[in-house]
C-alpha cells in the first residue's frame, strides 16, 4: 500500500501504462502514427474483457480468468460479486493475483454497484463501507482502477446536484489513495443522474482532484445522448478504460436496453470518430468489451470472448488506428 500520496499517483501511473501494455522492454511508450503537421502523435490501445460479457455462462473468478487469458485478451475487468463470492467460498485473492501475472492480465478495473453518490447520509455510509471493501479486495488481486456509477440514484424525476456529486467524488478518490484504486466517474445512460458524458467532465473537474478520471461507454452515450465529440475533451490522464460495445438502429434510443448491445462493428456505433477523439488527444486506452447479450451468453465461453476481441480489433483497424 502506498506511503503518501505522492507515491500512490506515480504507482498509479506506472500502473496504467504497464496495465495497457504501452511500455516496451526498455520502459519507453509506444510511438504511434504522426499527426497534424507532422507532430508525433503518442497513443496507444490494448484490449480487456469486461467478465460481464460472459457472465451467463456462470464460469466464476478462476473460469473467467483462464478463458480471458485463452482468448487472448491482456486485461481483465471482473465484476467485484464474482470476486467476493470466490474469497466467500474460501479461495484466496493471492492466488488470483499470481495466476493473472502468470497469465500476462492486468487487472485494469472492476465493476462495483456502492451507491457512494447519494443523498441519503445512512446510504451513502453503507455504499462507501461497501466500496471500500470492493477496493480492498480489488487492489489485493492487482487491480488499478474500479468503475464509481451513479448507483442508487436512478430513480426517475429526482435530480442529484453535481456539486454534490462532485465532492463526494472527491471523497472516493481519497479513498481510493488510502486503499491504493483509483475511481472512475462511469455514466448510465439510463440513469436519472450522471446520464451523459458532460456530466461525468464535471464532476471529474469539479472533484479539484489530480487523479479524477471518467469512465465511459459507447452504448451509454448513445442511451443518453452523449454526441462523441465530448471524447475530444478527454486528455490522457482523464481516462484510462473505454468501454467497447455497439448497438443496432433498432430497437430506438427511447428504448434501447443493456442486453441489445452487440460486437463492436455489428451496429450504427460511430466507433470509428469515437476512437479517433481519443487517439488525437495522445490517449493511452483499455478498450474494455462490456456487452450483455443473452445470444452471446449461449455461446461457448471463449468462442464468444475470442470473438468479441476480433471485434474489437477489427474496430480499431477500421479506424486506422490499429
Amino acid at each position: 500500500m502506498p506511503t503518501n500520496r505522492r507515491d500512490f499517483l506515480t504507482r498509479g501511473a506506472i500502473g496504467t501504462a504497464a496495465c495497457a501494455g504501452l511500455l516496451s522492454s526498455h520502459g519507453s511508450p509506444v510511438l504511434a502514427d504522426s499527426g497534424e503537421a507532422g507532430a508525433p502523435r503518442l497513443y496507444g490501445f490494448t484490449y480487456a474483457l469486461n467478465t460481464g460479457t460472459i457472465r451467463g455462462q456462470k464460469l466464476g473468478l478462476v473460469g473467467e480468468i483462464e478463458t480471458t487469458a485463452k482468448a487472448g485478451y491482456t486485461g481483465i475487468e471482473p465484476w467485484l460479486g464474482t470476486i467476493h463470492e470466490y474469497v466467500q467460498a474460501g479461495g484466496v485473492l493471492r492466488d488470483i493475483r499470481r495466476r493473472c501475472e502468470d497469465l500476462g492480465l492486468g487487472v485494469c478495473s472492476g465493476i462495483g454497484f456502492a451507491a457512494w453518490i447519494v443523498d441519503d447520509d445512512e446510504q451513502r455510509r453503507v455504499g462507501l463501507e461497501q466500496l471500500k471493501r470492493d477496493m480492498d479486495v480489488l487492489a489485493q488481486i492487482g487491480g488499478t482502477h474500479i468503475a464509481a456509477p451513479p448507483a442508487g440514484a436512478n430513480r426517475p424525476g429526482s435530480r442529484l446536484d453535481l456539486d454534490e456529486a462532485a465532492a463526494r467524488y472527491a471523497v472516493i478518490l481519497e479513498l481510493g489513495r488510502e486503499m491504493g484504486v483509483i475511481p472512475q466517474v462511469e455514466i448510465w445512460g439510463s440513469s436519472a443522474n450522471l446520464s451523459q458524458g458532460s456530466q461525468a467532465l464535471y464532476v471529474a473537474a469539479k472533484s479539484g482532484q489530480p487523479d479524477a478520471c471518467v469512465l465511459l461507454d459507447a452504448y451509454h452515450m448513445y442511451k443518453g445522448g452523449t454526441p462523441p465529440s465530448v471524447l475530444k475533451l478527454l486528455g490522457r490522464q482523464a481516462v484510462h478504460c473505454f468501454h467497447m460495445n455497439d448497438y443496432p438502429a433498432e430497437p430506438p434510443r427511447e428504448t434501447i436496453t443493456d442486453a441489445d448491445r452487440i460486437w463492436p462493428g455489428d451496429g450504427i456505433a460511430p466507433l470509428a470518430e469515437m476512437l479517433g477523439y481519443l487517439a488525437g488527444n495522445h490517449c493511452q486506452v483499455v478498450l474494455s468489451l462490456e456487452l450483455f447479450n443473452r445470444d452471446y451468453w449461449q455461446l461457448p465461453a471463449e468462442e464468444a470472448a475470442r470473438q468479441g476481441l476480433e471485434k474489437m480489433k477489427a474496430a480499431v483497424a477500421a479506424a486506422g488506428l490499429a
